[in-house]
């Protein structure tokens, strides 16, 4: 399964900007996915999940109340909807997806990543 992240770019403290990443596979539901990011010279963090089967999501706490992750009623596409956007947020941002439900932050549970899109947030 290839997932083809997009929406990255520049955008002023406080904006808003949306991510979308799509699965060009369609063999099988993708039932959970979500999106981490990587920040110059830190360690990949936990942004938020979607467990479309469920219906259940989880963020991260740096995030909680600013960011919306959202599946399509279609399962192979997931949004992350980023509001009140900060420096700090800058970072490749990440889609990544598994087969099975059971939303989860552990980056070693998804078996499918896309190549990351830069979102820059300047002050």
């Amino acid at each position: 399964v290839q997932l083809q992240a997009s929406g990255g770019g520049l955008v002023q403290a406080g904006g808003s900007q949306r991510l979308s990443c799509l699965a060009s596979a369609r063999q099988y539901p993708l039932y959970t996915m979500g999106w981490f990011r990587q920040a110059p010279g830190k360690e990949r963090e936990f942004v938020a999940v979607n467990d479309w089967k469920y219906g259940r999501t989880i963020y991260g706490n740096s995030v909680k109340g600013r960011f919306t992750v959202a599946r399509d009623r279609d399962w192979n596409r997931v949004h992350l909807q980023m509001n009140n956007l900060k420096p700090e947020d800058t970072a490749i941002y990440y889609c990544a997806a598994k087969r099975e439900e059971g939303a989860t932050p552990r980056a070693a549970d998804f078996d499918s990543w896309g190549q990351g899109t830069l979102v820059t947030v300047s002050s």
